[in-house]
């Protein structure tokens, strides 16, 4: 996928692309909920051909179907023609901010805010704090104990001195957010990367990856991304935790960027011990499974772990948490996400957990998990097989 930065500033022959099959329809979410045309990617397309064409005024009607979207890529996996459709999406949300289009304050604050991380991560200490002794302060919010004060970098400085692993070696990229509120998946990653013999280094120079940016069409990501390549610039294989900022971060620097779930899935791993739950079920998210092409379900790393485990009914659908889509359009995420958790009323073990690859959709499914009792939580992948580690004794031995 070439550079948003680069999108922007060429004219659109991709949206002739579209041959008007249909098949995008029924694997659109929005699509689903309201049956709508012009809330489909083939709808919106000839929105956008409209306007380019001069044959549709940009007005409020126009600007609605365009935020609607979101942007979880399904169309593309099933698209015939090979419409680009995520680059259309970004290119026009781009130029409807750059002309003036109303975003929330909220999203805009965030938007300045993760392109200076530090300042994020000093914001949030006190969530990181809240976190750690067991409150959380919103529904998203998922239970986890992150270090208040330790970097990951620091973090992985230390383990790298007490290991010496003299493996592959790997960049690993820790994300704004992630590092800010849910640190410990970034730990987490560490400890299981140094268990199976790998060299990390967390490149000082790193930032944002941009992936709120590209969704809500706001200015900054040219200058992540070139902050991001002089970091990862000739260095080791880049990993990340979180398929949405894989997917971002893909579209900025030259070095592949692979994501955490496919790279320990082509490991050797150290086996570790089962946990206290009767069954794993695995949610692979849109940005993982569309958005990057990783569709084989992480099998080495379930028999690593050694639990019982499925995929998710419905695993390749959106669960309405793209960008901060389940803040800007609260009811269009929580009908998709009662269409992907309503196996879990019916579910049949005493205790199971869902587990995912990305911290964005552990937020949005907190809510669901939160309410089935028999779920006994919601977990990033990496979590689950360092559990696994901890019950087996691997980080003692």
């Amino acid at each position: 996928m070439k550079r948003i930065e680069e999108l922007i500033t060429r004219e659109t022959p991709k949206l002739l692309n579209c041959v008007h099959c249909g098949l995008c329809l029924e694997q659109c979410p929005t699509y689903r909920l309201t049956g709508d045309e012009s809330n489909s990617p083939r709808g919106r397309l000839a929105i956008w051909r409209a306007i380019n064409e001069d044959r549709l005024a940009v007005d409020e009607h126009t600007d609605f179907y365009t935020a609607e979207c979101v942007g979880c890529l399904a169309c593309e996996t099933v698209c015939p023609a090979g419409v680009p459709y995520g680059e259309l999406l970004y290119e026009t949300r781009h130029r409807r901010v750059a002309a003036g289009a109303r975003v929330r304050p909220a999203i805009r604050m965030a938007g300045w805010l993760v392109q200076r991380p530090r300042l994020m991560s000093a914001l949030l200490t006190p969530l990181r704090a809240l976190r750690r002794i067991g409150l959380r302060p919103h529904r998203f919010i998922f239970p986890g104990a992150p270090a208040v004060l330790e970097s990951t970098a620091a973090y992985a400085r230390r383990l790298m001195a007490a290991h010496s692993p003299d493996g592959p070696p790997v960049a690993l990229f820790t994300g704004c957010l992630m590092e800010s509120a849910f640190r410990e998946i970034n730990h987490a990653t560490v400890r299981v990367l140094v268990a199976n013999n790998c060299r990390v280094t967390v490149p000082e120079g790193q930032t944002c990856c941009g992936a709120v940016l590209e969704h809500e069409g706001l200015p900054g990501k040219a200058g992540l991304d070139a902050r991001n390549r002089a970091a990862f610039a000739d260095g080791p294989c880049v990993v990340t935790n979180a398929a949405g900022c894989g997917l971002a971060l893909g579209h900025a620097i030259d070095t592949p960027a692979r994501d955490l779930t496919s790279f320990l899935n082509e490991l050797d791993l150290v086996p570790g011990s089962p946990l206290a739950v009767e069954h794993l079920y695995f949610d692979i998210p849109c940005h993982l499974y569309h958005g990057q092409g990783v569709r084989t379900p992480p099998e080495k790393i379930f028999s690593a772990i050694g639990n019982a485990w499925s995929l998710a009914p419905n695993a390749d659908r959106c669960c309405g948490s793209g960008g901060a889509y389940n803040v800007t359009h609260p009811e269009n995420a929580g009908a998709m996400l009662r269409e992907k958790s309503a196996f879990l009323d019916d579910d049949s073990h005493d205790r199971c957990m869902l587990v995912t690859a990305n911290h964005v959709c552990m937020m949005q499914w907190q809510t669901a998990v939160a309410k089935r009792p028999r779920c006994v939580g919601v977990r990033h992948i990496v979590q689950v097989l360092d559990e696994s580690y901890q019950r087996a004794g691997v980080y003692t031995s």
